[in-house]
C-alpha cells in the first residue's frame, strides 16, 4: 500500500524519469537504436489521440455552470501580454548582440504561447475547476491569435505572419485540440449516460493517459535539445532562463488567483504552456535555435506540476 501510494505522489516525475530512460537507452546503445528509429514515429503520432482521450474522460466531468469568463481570466491575459510586450522592447533595446537575442527570444516564445489544452487535467488533480480552465483556454487561445502578429514582426524583422494567418493557426489548434472533445464529452453525457457514470468512476484515467504522454514528450525534449546545434553557455541559459520564466508565471498567476480565491486553477492557467504551438511558432518566424526554450519549458513545468502533485497528495491540499 505504501508503495502505491508513493507511486501516486510521484506520478510526474516518474513519468518524465522513464521517458528520459527509454529515450537514452534506445538512442546510445548501438544495437537498440534502430528500434528506437521504428518506433518513434508511432509514439509522435500518439500523442494527439492521447491528448484527445485525456481531455474526453476529463470533459466528461465538466460542470456547464463553471464555464463562463471570470475577472481573473482577464487579468492573467494582461499581465501575460504585457510581460510579452516587455519582452519585445528588450528584443529591440538590446537584440543587436546575435547571442542576447537568442535567448530573449527563447524567453519571449514561453512567454507569448497560450495555455496547454491539458492543463484542465493537472488542475483536476490540484482541486481546481475544469470549467474555469476550459473556458480560460478558449480566452487564451483568442488573445494568441491578436498578438502574434502584432508582436512578431517587431521580434523578427522577416516574420511574415498576418492576422489570418495566425487566426486560422488558432483555430485550428482550438477546433481539433479543444472544441472536438468538449463537443464530444457533452454529447455523451447527454446520450450515453450511462458509459459517462462507469467512464467518471475511474476519475483518474485522463491524468493516467498524461501520465504516458508524459514520457513520450520528456524523450522528445532531450532528442531534440541533443540535436541542437548550440554548445556551451549559450545552450545552458537557453536551457536554465525557462526555469526562472516558469516559476515567475506559476508565482504570478497564483497570486492572481488568490485575490480571486482561484489560486490553483489561475496558477496552472499562467504557468503550464501549450509549448507546442512555441516550438511551432519559433521555428516557422524565428530564430529556430530558440525552439530550445520552449522545449526545455516542458521539462520545467512539469516538474513544477509533479511538486505540486507530490504536495497536494501528501498533505491532502495545496494552501498557497
Amino acid at each position: 500500500m505504501k508503495a502505491a501510494a508513493l507511486i501516486k505522489q510521484n506520478s510526474l516525475f516518474i513519468s518524465m524519469a522513464i521517458g528520459a530512460l527509454v529515450y537514452e537507452t534506445f538512442a546510445h546503445i548501438s544495437f537498440l537504436q534502430p528500434a528506437g528509429q521504428m518506433l518513434g514515429p508511432y509514439l509522435r503520432d500518439w500523442l494527439p489521440i492521447g491528448l484527445f482521450l485525456l481531455l474526453y474522460a476529463t470533459f466528461c466531468k465538466i460542470k456547464i455552470s463553471e464555464m463562463k469568463p471570470r475577472t481573473w481570466h482577464f487579468v492573467i491575459q494582461l499581465v501575460r501580454t504585457s510581460i510579452s510586450a516587455f519582452m519585445v522592447l528588450l528584443i529591440v533595446l538590446f537584440g543587436s548582440n546575435a547571442d542576447v537575442k537568442l535567448i530573449l527570444e527563447g524567453m519571449f516564445i514561453c512567454f507569448i504561447c497560450p495555455t496547454a489544452a491539458a492543463v484542465v487535467v493537472v488542475t483536476e488533480k490540484l482541486g481546481g475547476s475544469i470549467g474555469s480552465l476550459t473556458m480560460f483556454t478558449i480566452i487564451a487561445n483568442i488573445v494568441t491569435m491578436i498578438i502574434i502578429p502584432l508582436f512578431f514582426p517587431m521580434v523578427e524583422r522577416g516574420a511574415d505572419i498576418t492576422f489570418l494567418s495566425s487566426m486560422l493557426m488558432v483555430l485550428r489548434n482550438v477546433t481539433v485540440v479543444l472544441v472536438v472533445p468538449l463537443f464530444l464529452a457533452l454529447l455523451s453525457r447527454r446520450v450515453m449516460p450511462n458509459f459517462v457514470s462507469r467512464l467518471n468512476k475511474h476519475k483518474d484515467i485522463g491524468f493516467y493517459i498524461w501520465c504516458v504522454n508524459l514520457s513520450i514528450v520528456t524523450g522528445i525534449t532531450l532528442y531534440n535539445i541533443e540535436q541542437s546545434s548550440i554548445t556551451g553557455q549559450v545552450l545552458w541559459i537557453l536551457l536554465l532562463a525557462p526555469l526562472g520564466v516558469c516559476l515567475l508565471q506559476f508565482g504570478l498567476g497564483k497570486l492572481i488567483g488568490r485575490y480571486w480565491n482561484d489560486s490553483i486553477s489561475a496558477g496552472q492557467a499562467l504557468g503550464q504552456k501549450n509549448t507546442v504551438v512555441g516550438i511551432w511558432l519559433t521555428l516557422t518566424f524565428l530564430n529556430p535555435l530558440a525552439a530550445i526554450s520552449p522545449g526545455a519549458y516542458v521539462l520545467w513545468q512539469n516538474l513544477v506540476n509533479g511538486w505540486q502533485i507530490w504536495y497536494k497528495e501528501k498533505h491532502g491540499s495545496v494552501k498557497w
